[in-house]
């Protein structure tokens, strides 16, 4: 027999990674971040916020940042991710969750992300409508192994938990 499972207590994780490119800026977070390199992507290809967006959504069983802005849409090109991030936290809500912490892991060799953790904390915070404390951001590094390794992109993992509010 099925265990009755909690509406009250979600978790959800979300992954995303972008190949760097010359000419586009870095954004991570909502931060713009000095670099020869940005992200290549349909969006601003911010895979802190694209990483955060899909473990709140996949928490609330809602799809992915993918379904709510397809990059087949012209309308999402260049589009700004916190925006993206802000829209799919009102869907989580309008489905009775709100966002109780969030865990962020961003992979790469450089840039280091310790200067601009707190901007990058405050900017999730303020998209989610939690406080900052409740946002964990951590880089890391691939010790040279793999594509990470060889700094041609990084990739951004998070993990989400919602707490019903009905």
């Amino acid at each position: 027999m099925p265990r009755e499972q909690s509406a009250n207590f979600r978790v959800g994780v979300g992954y995303d990674s972008h190949p760097f490119a010359r000419g586009r800026p870095l954004t991570l977070g909502g931060v713009s971040i000095p670099s020869e390199v940005g992200l290549d992507g349909h969006s601003d290809a911010d895979a802190i916020c694209h990483a955060v967006a899909d473990a709140v959504l996949g928490a609330a069983g809602l799809g992915d940042i993918g379904e709510m802005f397809p990059d087949s849409d012209p309308a999402n090109k260049n589009r700004n991710s916190i925006e993206m991030l802000g829209a799919a936290v009102k869907r989580v809500q309008s489905a009775g969750y709100l966002v109780n912490q969030i865990d962020v892991c961003v992979v790469t060799e450089s840039p280091r992300l310790a200067p601009f953790r707190d901007k990058i904390r405050a900017n999730l915070a303020a998209a989610l409508g939690i406080d900052s404390a409740s946002v964990s951001v951590k880089g890391k590094s691939n010790e040279g192994m793999g594509w990470i390794g060889r700094k041609e992109g990084l990739a951004c993992i998070a993990v989400a938990t919602l707490k019903g509010n009905r």
